[in-house]
């Protein structure tokens, strides 16, 4: 593979982005935590991590010298002239917090991603390795910040009390020593806003749906994926056509209906309706899984005298739990986050669903924390669900393989 000449250059550009990007997330990592303004110093952070960047890159010093480099850069933050602009009022525990981590992180992680560069002529292999490396870590940082900022900010918000959000709207930090007082939004929300009800509601229709979903889908992907009828391939490619039409085209014929025929505001009438909006999917994901099952299999089971519904029940099914996983919890998540059908068609609060509350709490009489709260008790149960469930889901994919 023809050697280039990008060494001398490429190690302290990918220094000096990469610290960059760390500056700034060790920046906003710290302002959320402590309340103070950490700012990240563009021209300090391209001007040293290129330096370091460079020194690493090119072995100077070995690990020695990449200890010296983290140290000198530790000074240069503490000093005022690193790539990280402490905040005023933060204490100097926390200002060598700061400046250590950012230190280590650029240093320990500028390893990997400079690890195959040497000093003299790089391959193209070896560029392009250190590109894509420090690509994926900038991924890796910009993606996390994206889900776990506002999470973070959700969380943080619940645990205020008003006048804490009135002085300083911005400070997110918490103060541990108020014990139980942290839980207060919490508590308010079950014992006066009704929020078990809304829960259990919620968590009712999830899993009917699911069932439902699950009791039309799974026959009808195995009719698409085994048995042979006329209109089968139009049918197999129509089965998402559902979907090219926007909810909110069908929401208000949908409340026509239910308003017409009694169902509006009934707790039956949402059940009837989320497995229209699931069913399709559902359809679709399992014909075909049902089609990568080894038909040889299942033409056993009848050649033993097994009818076509013992053949689904006792081989088909039993080789489809960790499709038949995955498509239970993503129709859980539609149902359970569904908004727009039960804003509409639920107005008894007795009845409503977790995110139709959450609604009902955006109000200018109802404190910001209540809100939130709410919002963490819609997220954790269905973040804890998927992580429960996640090593189900890629258990036994390759169950059910033929032989020979």
């Amino acid at each position: 593979m023809k050697a280039l000449r990008f060494n001398w250059f490429t190690s302290p550009v990918l220094g000096a982005l990469w610290m960059v990007v760390l500056s700034t997330t060790v920046a906003i990592i710290m302002s959320f935590a402590t309340g103070d303004p950490f700012r990240p110093h563009i021209l300090f952070s391209l001007l040293w991590g290129g330096v370091i960047g460079f020194a690493i890159g090119h072995r100077m010093g070995g690990r020695i010298g990449e200890l010296i480099g983290g140290v000198a850069l530790v000074a240069l933050i503490l000093l005022n002239f690193g790539p990280l602009t402490i905040g005023e009022l933060a204490s100097p525990f926390v200002a060598i917090l700061a400046a250590v981590a950012l230190a280590a992180a650029f240093v320990l992680s500028g390893r990997v991603i400079l690890d195959d560069l040497v000093p003299g002529a790089l391959t193209r292999h070896e560029f392009e390795g250190a590109v894509i490396r420090f690509l994926t870590g900038f991924g890796y940082i910009f993606f996390t910040a994206i889900v776990l900022i506002p999470f973070y900010v959700m969380v943080m918000t619940s645990f205020k009390n008003q006048s804490e959000l009135m002085q300083n709207p911005l400070d997110f930090s918490i103060d541990i020593g108020k014990g139980a007082e942290l839980f207060r939004s919490y508590n308010e929300l079950f014992s006066q806003f009704n929020f078990g009800t809304y829960l259990f509601n919620s968590f009712f229709i999830s899993v009917l749906t699911v069932f439902i979903t699950l009791a039309f889908a799974i026959p009808g992907a195995y009719a698409v994926a085994r048995l042979r009828f006329q209109g089968r391939a139009a049918f197999s490619r129509s089965i998402l056509l559902i979907y090219m039409v926007p909810m909110i085209v069908l929401a208000l014929p949908i409340y026509i209906a239910f308003s017409m025929t009694g169902l509006r505001n009934s707790f039956w009438g949402i059940v009837m309706i989320y497995p229209v909006t699931t069913i399709p999917v559902a359809l679709y994901m399992l014909q075909g899984y049902f089609r990568g099952l080894p038909a040889e299999v299942e033409e056993a089971g009848l050649m033993d005298g097994l009818s076509r519904l013992a053949v689904i029940w006792k081989i088909t099914l039993p080789l489809s739990l960790p499709a038949l996983a995955s498509v239970s919890l993503y129709v859980f998540m539609i149902a359970w986050n569904e908004f727009l059908l039960a804003f509409m068609l639920l107005d008894d609060p007795s009845k409503f669903t977790l995110t139709r509350g959450i609604a009902a709490l955006n109000s200018s009489e109802i404190p910001r924390q209540h809100l939130m709260a709410g919002s963490v008790i819609a997220t954790v149960p269905i973040m804890a669900l998927f992580l429960g469930l996640e090593r189900f889901m890629t258990k036994g994919l390759t169950a059910g393989s033929v032989k020979g």
